[in-house]
């Protein structure tokens, strides 16, 4: 007994089975979600083993989510013509070997071309696991749970990734955070070839490289000049990438429309569903990262949290995201699609507007209710706003339309850096004052940042030092106010349009 998958002959896939084989392809998306966020606590300790410069440091962490962002699309294309599952395959086996590889780094340079690698491998991973889910679960509801199964892992796996590296880093070396990769990836070698059933487009067409080349220069230019736009500032060199990025993008949305077999439909964006849920999609993460870049430095900088129980104090928002989106499949089967997306949209911006009411005695109590809410609507809405994206398309074309719900969360975690942690940036430099008779050279670094002035700070005598600390933390806690109106207005925006759109035939 056998079932037509795309073009390949699968086993049946039984209930059963395919749950077995959901728990498989999670294992991936939770060493992403790890992966986005545990290097963050590495930097300290590479940095101080590699003396590297600024810009190096900068390209260490940026690099891995600037090729990821960038290949995407391609990677999601890629793996409707050639299989999902040998591009998931192909994906892991790359993944787990770079990252033995880093683990054992012998300069900062050799660092910033594995963590370059690993983003290749990692844009093979990510669409194809939920294009997988797309063509294993055909009932609508039980496709609705498995996403916000996927999506909960990929919540669980952000939320893991400072708390793993900050158990790992106090009893190992920083290349721990890298080898974790490997006992995560090696089930999946083992089972996927059993357990997942192959599938691709029966109908594919040829692999187009002018398109693929056009999607990354579209994207990399882009996803670049965002991330160095909001470290250095505007410049000659940041608006012609844009300006690149926006050309590029051109072309491929005309190349995209003359072709007969296309290696992204266009014609989904004109379908109000698909493009509005990408919007929320997009705009919930950029809520999200903008949120948990505040917090993490609030918790420790402000605070004066160790980085591990920062991670901890975000465990519960991480844990009622899972529950809601898991929790929504049961309500969808007795609201609109567009109600819930609206309504976990609403609770973003409710989290937002708790932070602003609370910015005046921002404790760690407060910041655990205003995240809890916050997780409560990011969790409603991925699950639902990703349902929408991979049931818009059929089962053929459910690599492209995941790499899109992929790209969308990549961007949403690029701007929500970008944007909002350069909002809190200005309006620290802004009110900062650093005390007299500071030498020049430690003014700037404190004058730059809260982590700036915190290093400053320690090698001041006590009374300055203080002083320089109580001026940096009011100054950084300056700008949650204007980043709590932006959030909550561009969510808010958000849940506007997917009203509207829904309405359209």
């Amino acid at each position: 007994m056998s079932t037509r998958v795309g073009l390949t002959t699968a086993p049946a896939t039984t209930p059963r089975r395919a749950w077995v084989a959901l728990a498989v392809l999670m294992l991936p998306v939770l060493l992403i979600a790890i992966d986005n966020t545990v290097l963050a606590f590495a930097l300290p300790m590479i940095a101080e083993e590699f003396r590297p410069s600024a810009s190096v440091q900068l390209w260490i962490v940026d690099v891995y989510s600037l090729v990821l962002a960038a290949l995407l699309v391609a990677m999601g294309s890629l793996g409707d013509r050639v299989g999902r599952r040998r591009l998931l395959m192909i994906g892991a086996t790359g993944f787990a070997v770079v990252s033995a590889a880093a683990a054992f780094a012998p300069s900062a340079e050799y660092l910033v071309a594995a963590r370059a690698t690993l983003g290749v491998f990692g844009a093979m991973l990510m669409p194809a696991t939920l294009s997988l889910i797309r063509n294993i679960f055909v009932d609508a509801s039980a496709r609705r749970l498995a996403i916000a199964i996927w999506a909960s892992c990929f919540t669980a796996g952000s939320t893991l990734g400072p708390i793993v590296g900050g158990a790992l880093l106090e009893h190992f070396h920083w290349g721990s955070v890298f080898l974790v990769a490997v006992p995560i990836l090696l089930p999946l070698l083992i089972l996927a070839p059993r357990l997942v059933p192959e599938s691709r487009d029966p109908h594919p067409g040829p692999l187009d490289p002018i398109s693929v080349v056009l999607s990354l220069a579209a994207m990399l230019p882009f996803v670049w000049a965002i991330k160095v736009a909001a470290h250095d500032g505007l410049s000659v060199v940041v608006a012609l990438a844009f300006a690149l990025g926006v050309a590029a993008g051109t072309a491929f949305v005309r190349r995209q429309n003359r072709s007969a077999t296309p290696m992204l439909d266009m014609k989904l964006f004109t379908y109000g569903p698909f493009s509005s849920s990408v919007l929320a999609n997009f705009l919930s993460i950029v809520g999200l990262i903008g949120f948990v870049f505040f917090a993490s430095q609030h918790l420790q900088l402000v605070l004066g949290l160790s980085p591990l129980a920062a991670g901890l104090v975000t465990l519960p928002g991480a844990v009622v995201s899972m529950i809601a989106g898991i929790g929504v499949v049961k309500l969808a089967k007795y609201f609109a699609p567009q109600t819930l997306i609206i309504t976990g949209l609403v609770f973003v911006s409710i989290g937002f507007l708790l932070i602003l009411l609370f910015r005046h005695d921002l404790t760690v109590a407060a910041v655990v209710a205003s995240f809890v809410v916050l997780e409560l609507g990011v969790g409603i809405s991925q699950t639902m706003s990703n349902d929408t994206i991979v049931a818009s398309v059929p089962p053929a074309k459910a690599g492209a339309a995941s790499a899109v719900s992929e790209t969308a969360y990549e961007l949403g975690a690029v701007v929500g850096t970008a944007t909002l942690g350069t909002i809190f940036t200005a309006f620290y430099r802004a009110n900062v004052v650093v005390p007299a008779g500071v030498p020049a050279a430690q003014a700037a670094d404190a004058a730059e940042s809260i982590g700036g002035a915190s290093s400053v700070a320690a090698t001041l005598p006590q009374p300055v030092g203080e002083q320089l600390l109580e001026s940096a933390r009011l100054a950084f806690d300056s700008g949650i106010a204007p980043t709590a109106v932006i959030g909550a207005t561009l969510t808010l925006i958000a849940a506007v349009v997917v009203g509207m759109a829904f309405r359209k035939p």
